[in-house]
């Protein structure tokens, strides 16, 4: 409709014109800030209760949020991940309000005669948001919000409130995530930005989702509607891309110039708003991204043919807010994963019993008994005759990195690396790991990072982990720890059943393949 509109403007005489621009100016002129023609004024526009807009760097993103909060909305809140990087939010501020609100420095805080304010606030920790919980905001704004974590954004998302008649919304103006701290956003907004997705969406379009348990779970439409027997009011969502070129005022050739110049990804991500451009890796992250991507997308829907399951690794959450997750391991193919919450395996009989359900062909049980969680289910495994063992990440390690060079602090240093080691594709052979394409595993693979000292490697202590993500990495526990234990090709071919060739499975060994014969 908007370039429809164009269209007709540009095609207009010298008087139809001036009559045209005079009826504008007079249409605005209560307006300290008007939307740029083209997705900015899509943005301004859009019916959404959530919103993502930008992609490319310069496309008017931080002006979008002052505009919407100076002029459509009464008690609005605009984020940075840290308050230090809110001097260009206060900068647009100085631009669009100007003496028409009072500013406190102090407080970072806008406030009009008319009882609208505005407030600009970092939220560097995972449980910063906190700070703001209690208060409603009829407007929710992130800044860069692809440097936010999910927990962060998912958890102030009941205080986007207002009083009767005010519209009230979340806006995530970004650029694309550019760490693993902002995979949740591909999820949140996957009709768009998910190549894969079974129903993609067109910019703008509304699709509708309920937000359960911080996650959005999309329905068919506006409403109510029943999840896991609650009763959920589904919220609208949209993507509207915006590029470098959609904002004449940044748009210039020397800032064009400084973002050609920058190194990939970034240059595909900034220049052109590439949400699949590859992130940028931690130097010190343990489990390279790349890496897990090419195992996911050397994953098939079926396990190896005549291959048995060899080992199911579990992570135990026994009640709280983690889940119970299984891995099944098929020599190097894993199973989708298996995740219960914990409220459903309160005990440790509920989780031997979920166990025992998925397991087959005397597949070897690696379970999690740190903290104490998992002890209870081992025992009755261990009762039950199950070929079951005790994994505990914290116990001292004795072992060496594959090149023989270096030690591990502890067994959980030891299951990821070793599970680093076979993700390797500089390995002779290649390797050969298929995971399930799991967005949550992808970022909790890549999650912990490592440090080289005198004692080995040390893998980030998880109670590090979980309280800079604000969550657990019970998906990627899962996976390495069926991975550190149980049957292998390597060593356990020659007992596996023939396939229903009548032959042996297939095994590498090196670049040569061999039979069982």
């Amino acid at each position: 409709m908007l370039d429809e509109l164009l269209d007709r403007i540009t095609s207009m005489s010298a008087p139809q014109r001036a009559e045209f621009d005079a009826a504008v100016m007079e249409g605005t002129k209560h307006m300290r800030f008007v939307p740029l023609p083209g997705p900015q004024a899509q943005a301004y526009l859009s019916k959404a209760d959530v919103l993502l807009y930008g992609g490319s760097a310069g496309s008017g993103k931080s002006m979008l949020l002052m505009g919407l909060a100076s002029q459509e909305h009464t008690r609005a809140i605009i984020f940075r991940r840290e308050s230090s990087q809110t001097d260009g939010l206060q900068e647009a501020g100085r631009q669009i309000i100007g003496d028409s609100a009072r500013f406190n420095g102090t407080d970072l805080e806008w406030s009009w005669p008319t009882g609208r304010s505005l407030k600009l606030a970092g939220m560097q920790l995972v449980d910063d948001w906190g700070k703001h919980a209690g208060r409603e905001r009829d407007l929710i704004g992130y800044d860069e919000a692809g440097e936010f974590l999910e927990k962060q954004v998912s958890s102030l998302m009941a205080w986007n409130r207002g009083p009767t008649g005010q519209r009230c919304r979340i806006v995530f103006a970004s650029n694309p995530p550019r760490s693993s701290d902002g995979a949740w956003m591909i999820e949140w907004f996957a009709p768009w930005l998910d190549k894969q997705h079974p129903k993609p969406a067109q910019a703008g379009e509304l699709r509708w989702a309920v937000m359960c348990k911080g996650k959005p779970v999309w329905v068919d439409g506006p409403g109510e509607h029943d999840i896991n027997g609650e009763t959920y009011t589904a919220l609208s969502f949209t993507f509207i891309p915006a590029a470098l070129k959609d904002n004449p005022y940044r748009d210039t050739p020397e800032y064009r110039a400084r973002l050609q110049s920058l190194p990939e990804p970034l240059r595909s991500q900034l220049l052109y708003g590439q949400f699949d451009a590859g992130a940028e890796d931690d130097p010190w992250q343990a489990i390279p991204t790349q890496w897990v991507r090419e195992a996911m997308n050397r994953w098939t829907p079926q396990p190896p043919t005549g291959i048995p399951m060899c080992a199911i690794g579990v992570d135990v959450a026994q009640g709280g807010s983690d889940n119970t997750t299984l891995a099944r391991r098929h020599d190097a193919w894993f199973a989708p994963l298996i995740v219960v919450p914990g409220e459903k395996t309160p005990g440790g009989t509920d989780v031997a019993a979920l166990v025992l359900k998925h397991r087959h062909d005397g597949a070897k049980v690696v379970i999690d008994v740190g903290g104490g969680w998992g002890g209870d289910a081992h025992g009755h495994l261990m009762r039950n005759e199950v070929d079951s063992v005790a994994y505990m990440g914290v116990k001292k390690s004795i072992r060496r990195t594959a090149d023989n060079q270096l030690t591990f602090n502890n067994v959980r240093t030891e299951a990821y690396w070793r599970f680093r080691e076979a993700l390797n594709p500089d390995q002779r052979g290649g390797p050969s790991i298929a995971l399930p394409d799991d967005r949550q595993l992808l970022a909790d693979l890549t999650a912990p990072s490592y440090t080289v000292k005198s004692n080995g490697i040390e893998l980030e202590p998880k109670e590090k982990l979980v309280k800079r993500l604000g969550r657990s990495t019970d998906r990627a526990d899962a996976v390495v720890m069926a991975w550190w234990a149980g049957a292998k090709m390597a060593s356990d071919w020659h007992s596996w059943p023939a396939s229903k060739t009548g032959r042996g499975p297939t095994i590498k060994s090196g670049r040569k393949l061999l039979t069982r014969r």
